[in-house]
């Protein structure tokens, strides 16, 4: 039992039944209340929280029962809730951190759970470190696993608190005034009645789909992205004009779909949320996207003098920065961001919130907004994520290659810079093109990413790369 507990970049993910199990569950849990007890005072309380997934609530109720046979009080949510809503609760109640018990954007047969500590955004490297090393303890040691009871388990509703944080960060009155016919699609997931309610209170004209608990999220997954957002598509464009919305299983992604029925990638949604906040709302301070984000953010940057870093895969890196300094926005080209004065953590709930905040101060549609912003910037970016699926060793042999023996060029442009801050990314010489090779951590594959300006050139590039892969794979072969 236990010997399949991995942690990704965001907590333990796993098949309900194979190995997300209760027993796993105990030992995930016991390994993160190490981490509390060495690091919090125990009057404080651990915060749970789940999402719509199956038995996630019942593996929620073992993780208390387990915390409080180890002494710690916790207080559990009433019913399912979004991570952001979580992640305020553990800071907003000064908490020791919350468990969140979610496999986020993946299919229904996962379940998981991340620790976020009383900041309210994703552990960092250190933390969980930690809670490893503790999973490995416990998995060898043969002591008894409860000290005696002593611990408490109360209920409590986070969704109050959360939402008047975010009635202080939005401005619904002109979003309201603004007369936008909105659709919102929460894919039957733990994003159902909080972006729907806060619009509805502030008397706009919103209607939501899918906003029922399903765990097999209608046979689909619960991730906003373009193929899984048809019916939403489909409602705005039969109720022109109007804009759709969704999010995740979680509620720390978001989904736009514009009065044309386009969908806006999460690239063009950090990128005119950075100009709007500058822009409409003043805001002042650095920019955070990961080495996987588009160049936009970027060239936003140059306009608009600000200074942008640039961060491995991963929101905890984002995060991170956010702590530690004023972050106008930090995002990542996978659907998550945060803004300067709220948590440092993904919340696709205000992300959403401030796209019709952004079109409500500008007074034009979305799909102008975005149009006009691509013209600011001169540059109609193209982004492509290739994944091969390729033997381990293949897998080494490759990363080695582009890590310590680059091309000279990639699709006919000759490389300017390389960054190994995470795998390794080229830029390119027509500063407007950049290539990013990541290894999956956990599968047989590598992530290739590649952003330009043409669909010639991204054409050229991917077959080059496939190219040098082949050729490489073919030289092994030989050897």
């Amino acid at each position: 039992m236990g010997s399949n507990i991995k942690f990704g970049t965001d907590g333990w993910r796993a098949i309900i039944a194979e190995d997300f199990t209760f027993g796993n569950v105990e030992i995930v849990t016991k390994a993160i209340a190490g981490y509390i007890k060495a690091k919090y005072d125990p009057s404080c309380a651990v915060v749970i929280g789940y999402d719509t997934r199956f038995m996630a609530d019942k593996f929620a109720m073992r993780a208390a029962e387990i915390l409080n046979k180890l002494g710690l009080n916790v207080k559990i949510t009433e019913s399912d809730a979004p991570t952001p809503v979580i992640a305020y609760a553990a800071r907003n109640l000064k908490s020791a951190g919350a468990m969140m018990f979610t496999a986020s954007h993946n299919p229904p047969e996962y379940c998981g759970i991340k620790y976020i500590p009383d900041y309210a955004g994703p552990a960092t490297t250190d933390i969980t470190d930690i809670i490893v090393e503790n999973v490995k303890k416990i998995q060898q040691s043969n002591e008894p696993f409860f000290p005696e009871a002593k611990g408490t388990t109360e209920q409590f509703d986070p969704k109050p608190a959360y939402l008047e944080l975010v009635r202080k960060l939005v401005d619904f009155e002109r979003i309201s005034r603004a007369n936008i016919k909105i659709f919102f699609d929460p894919l039957y997931a733990s994003g159902r009645g909080y972006f729907d309610t806060l619009l509805k209170e502030a008397g706009c004209d919103v209607e939501s789909i899918k906003n029922w608990r399903d765990p097999l999220y209608g046979g689909a997954m619960p991730e906003p992205r373009e193929k899984f957002l048809g019916d939403l598509k489909k409602l705005v464009l039969e109720n022109s004009p109007s804009v759709g919305f969704s999010n995740d299983g979680d509620a720390d992604r978001f989904g736009v779909i514009d009065e044309k029925g386009t969908y806006i990638t999460p690239n063009e949604v950090i990128a005119i949320l950075f100009k709007h906040l500058v822009k409409n709302k003043s805001a002042r301070g650095s920019v955070v996207k990961t080495v996987a984000t588009s160049r936009m953010i970027d060239k936003i940057g140059e306009i608009y003098g600000v200074k942008i870093h640039e961060t491995p895969v991963g929101f905890k890196w984002v995060g991170q920065i956010m702590r530690q300094e004023d972050v106008i926005i930090g995002g990542e080209e996978s659907g998550g961001l945060s803004v300067i004065g709220h948590i440092p953590e993904k919340d696709g709930i205000v992300a959403n919130l401030l796209v019709l905040e952004a079109m409500a101060y500008e007074k034009k549609p979305l799909y102008q907004i975005v149009e006009e912003l691509k013209q600011e910037i001169k540059v109609h970016y193209i982004n492509y994520r290739l994944d091969l699926r390729l033997t381990e060793n293949l897998k080494e042999a490759a990363m080695n290659m582009f890590l310590n023996s680059p091309p000279e060029k990639v699709g006919n442009i000759g490389i300017a810079k390389i960054s190994k801050l995470d795998g390794v990314k080229y830029y390119f010489e027509d500063n407007n093109s950049w290539m990013l090779i990541r290894p999956s951590g956990t599968e047989p594959l590598l992530r290739i990413y590649f952003e330009t300006d043409s669909r010639s050139k991204l054409d050229l590039m991917t077959e080059n790369t496939k190219k040098l892969i082949e050729e490489l794979s073919m030289s092994m072969q030989k050897n």
